[in-house]
């Protein structure tokens, strides 16, 4: 098993810049693939980037490409996402959860979620 918790979120204006961090426990953290997810109210849950647990495989959202980045660190137990020249429509809670199968874009394989942390981008 792997329990995550989100930190980061905050209040930046439009253009703004915030750094999400996700930290995990669980011995077998390095062999799980991390993504994270957001949620703005009254929308559902959506896929905005995932990284495999080597590294070696990351997807983006179109919507996010080119202003986010995906990293982890293994030794660490930790995953990021930057997130740059934000937008009011990224505003949303912002999930990390992991999963060890496939289909990195896939809500339901995830299986293990923390419990967000909330973004707000001002415009």
């Amino acid at each position: 098993q792997v329990q995550l918790v989100e930190s980061g979120g905050g209040l930046v204006q439009a253009g703004g810049s915030l750094r999400l961090s996700c930290a995990a426990s669980g011995r077998t953290f390095s062999s799980y693939h991390m993504g994270w997810f957001r949620q703005a109210p009254g929308k559902e849950r959506e896929f905005v980037t995932a990284i495999s647990w080597s590294g070696g495989s990351i997807y983006y959202a179109d919507s996010v490409k080119g202003r986010f980045t995906i990293s982890r660190d293994n030794a660490k137990k930790m995953v990021y996402l930057q997130m740059n020249s934000l937008k009011s429509e990224d505003t949303a809670v912002y999930y990390c959860a992991a999963q060890l199968y496939n289909g990195l874009y896939y809500l339901p394989n995830y299986n293990y979620w923390g419990q967000g942390t909330q973004v707000t981008v001002s415009s």
